[in-house]
């Protein structure tokens, strides 16, 4: 029956002006949807002649009919293909966000060859998968990765995690998206602590003081290798501090308050190891947290290590020596150290301690 009305329809079509052909595509639209259990050649010459007559349209008539397939379970396959391909996103996005016939190989055949309008249609689906998220990050701007690490519904490989926050670690732009994102591994969401603002360094103790203590071990059971040697080489004086820490702790002569001597006295090198060693972090993070006076940072480290507030606060009046300020900082920071609950700071500093054991296996 769909096949003689069909052929009716296209006996209208042999007057070639527009309207007559717009008039054709809509009688033609309307019999495909009034038509039940279309198969086999009955839907192949709908396709052939939908894709036909729409490939003829102003854009006006082609978005009615992306409007109308993109809700369809079982549209005409060649048809869907064309609108999400077409190089107007206004046609495509319809049938990029919402069509659920579109398979993967049609949506990443759009991400590989389409703009960032395209990309970001697809990052707004209700599912996407890791094989087209990982497409969308490989091709995708800021503004559109933003969008599909919003998106809960998007899937993403571990691999496609780490991608991003190596691509976030230098771009402020992404900072918000990569932490604001709850599927995000959370040893991955830790690394971006020391490059986050202070709103996302709280959203991060957050996470960590609310973890799963199975979720926080299988976290860190995951964590990147070796990350220890991103951070440069050691300083000229490392392995004598090294030798001089490890006599003073055989001896157990290493103290807080030794730690506040070498600060005072400038050996930072010195600071820095029996720190490392204190607190069981690695160099190379115990020297960041110095370097760039991370007193936030380092408040979570002396919290985790127990040490009193006094000497955390001593800790922060000699760093921020240089400061005309520094004695109304160290009470801001003060007040910081009292707020922090120590778990937090326990769970936190676990996830910096995978950077120590990366080291220890890299110099093994």
């Amino acid at each position: 029956m769909a096949r003689s009305k069909l052929h009716d329809l296209l006996e209208m079509a042999r007057e070639p002006s527009s309207e007559r052909r717009r008039e054709l595509l809509r009688g033609v639209t309307d019999l495909f949807f009034s038509s039940e259990d279309l198969r086999g050649e009955e839907m192949e010459l709908f396709d052939d002649v939908l894709s036909q007559l729409a490939g003829e349209m102003e854009e006006a008539v082609r978005l009615e009919l992306s409007q109308r397939m993109a809700q369809t379970p079982a549209p005409p396959r060649g048809l869907l293909r064309d609108l999400a391909r077409d190089t107007s996103i206004t046609i495509a996005e319809p049938i990029l966000a919402g069509s659920h016939a579109l398979s993967d190989d049609d949506l990443l055949s759009v991400a590989r060859t389409r703009g960032q309008d395209h990309l970001r249609a697809i990052s707004q689906r209700p599912m996407v998968s890791e094989a087209v998220s990982e497409a969308i990050v490989e091709r995708g701007d800021d503004d559109t990765v933003s969008l599909l690490l919003a998106n809960g519904g998007a899937r993403m490989s571990r691999e496609t995690h780490e991608m991003v926050v190596d691509r976030a670690v230098e771009n402020p732009a992404l900072h918000a998206a990569v932490v604001g994102r709850k599927a995000l591994p959370v040893d991955l969401l830790n690394e971006m602590y020391f490059v986050v603002e202070a709103r996302l360094r709280g959203e991060i103790l957050a996470r960590n003081e609310a973890i799963d203590p199975a979720e926080l071990d299988a976290a860190l059971a995951a964590g990147r290798k070796q990350l220890a040697t991103r951070d440069g080489a050691l300083p000229s004086d490392y392995a004598e501090a090294e030798t001089q820490v490890r006599l003073l702790r055989a001896r157990r002569a290493i103290t807080p308050q030794v730690l506040a001597g070498f600060l005072r006295a400038r050996e930072t090198t010195k600071f820095l190891v029996a720190l490392s060693e204190l607190a069981d972090i690695d160099f190379h993070t115990a020297r960041r947290i110095l370097e760039r006076r991370e007193l936030d940072a380092l408040s979570i480290v002396c919290k985790a290590a127990g040490f009193e507030r006094s000497l955390y606060l001593t800790f922060a009046v000699l760093i921020l020596d240089r400061d005309a300020n520094a004695m109304g900082r160290a009470r801001e920071y003060g007040e910081l150290y009292e707020s922090l609950p120590r778990e937090a700071a326990q769970r936190t500093i676990r996830f910096w301690r995978i950077r120590r054991k990366a080291g220890d296996m890299a110099a093994a």
